[in-house]
């Protein structure tokens, strides 16, 4: 009886479907690089709020190093975030402008705007109107070039260095991250020092302030406080978090962004054939554990 009732329950069972093809844009395991310890800033707001920031320190060295040295002096400890642009940027950093710089941090880096070599190696399909071309460097960074120059572009969770009128570069001591739509225009005006990897939401979600037309807030009790900005190479091993890019020096890469370009059916009925460069940010994600969690 046993027999002939797990019988039945069997043939009731509806068939398992078997997995689904790898497509050609999907990442191997060592497609997906970590990202260094040094290279990774933890902004902790009140409430347990972190955001982890990815540094461009192979492209903005001078102000990347300050930033190192802001975080190790704990400069940003006790400050806040002071302006909510919305649809533009979140600032955060010394609002009264007046407190002094670690005696190490340069005050005036070089304008790390741009540098000579476009090193992408892949290429989106088309131009924009900020660039005459854009694609993606092997270690993870969206990037922009006039056939001179190279960037990285002015995406949703790119974080710059806030400054005066030129000649003023910024410190590094007041960052922004974008919020909102691209502001391409920034382009090769300000440094791009990092992206935000993860708790964009913790910024994003800000109450807008109203002051000047800037998003600064007008009375300083809605001002955000920082308890600390450290890089994870200063936190103990077995606290520092851990995040992978993923490599885009490979066919499956390429085929990503072909894919990008070319949304599918059903879905999408007419593929744009293209993409804005901030459409196709270089995917990031925590580093697996071991046991497949995350």
């Amino acid at each position: 009886m046993l027999t002939a009732l797990l019988a039945v329950a069997l043939q009731a069972a509806p068939p398992v479907a078997p997995p689904a093809p790898p497509k050609p844009s999907d990442a191997l395991p060592a497609d997906w690089r970590a990202v260094p310890d040094d290279e990774l800033l933890v902004l902790t707001l009140a409430g347990d709020r972190r955001v982890y920031i990815r540094l461009a320190a192979r492209y903005t060295p001078v102000h990347v190093a300050n930033i190192r040295k802001l975080a190790a002096a704990r400069w940003w400890d006790g400050e806040t975030v002071y302006r909510v642009q919305d649809n533009y940027v979140v600032q955060w950093g010394d609002a009264t402008e007046k407190k002094p710089l670690p005696a190490e941090v340069i005050a005036q880096p070089p304008a790390e705007y741009d540098w000579p070599r476009y090193d992408a190696v892949t290429r989106l399909a088309r131009t924009d109107p900020y660039s005459t071309a854009a694609g993606h460097s092997a270690d993870g960074w969206p990037l922009a070039t006039n056939g001179t120059v190279a960037w990285i572009p002015h995406c949703y969770g790119m974080v710059g260095v806030a400054r005066d009128l030129a000649p003023s570069t910024g410190s590094g001591g007041d960052l922004y991250a974008v919020i909102g739509h691209g502001p391409r225009h920034l382009d090769r005006n300000i440094a791009i020092v990092g992206r935000v990897l993860e708790g964009i939401e913790h910024l994003s979600t800000l109450p807008r302030g109203t002051e000047g037309g800037l998003g600064l807030y007008k009375d300083a009790s809605l001002y955000v406080p920082i308890v600390s900005v450290r890089l994870a190479s200063e936190l103990p091993a077995a606290e520092r978090p851990r995040f992978e890019y993923r490599a885009a020096d490979n066919p499956r890469f390429a085929a990503w962004v072909k894919a990008r370009e070319n949304r599918e059916p059903p879905f999408f009925e007419l593929p744009a054939g293209g993409a804005d460069i901030c459409n196709a940010m270089p995917p990031v994600r925590r580093t697996p554990s071991r046991d497949g969690g995350s």
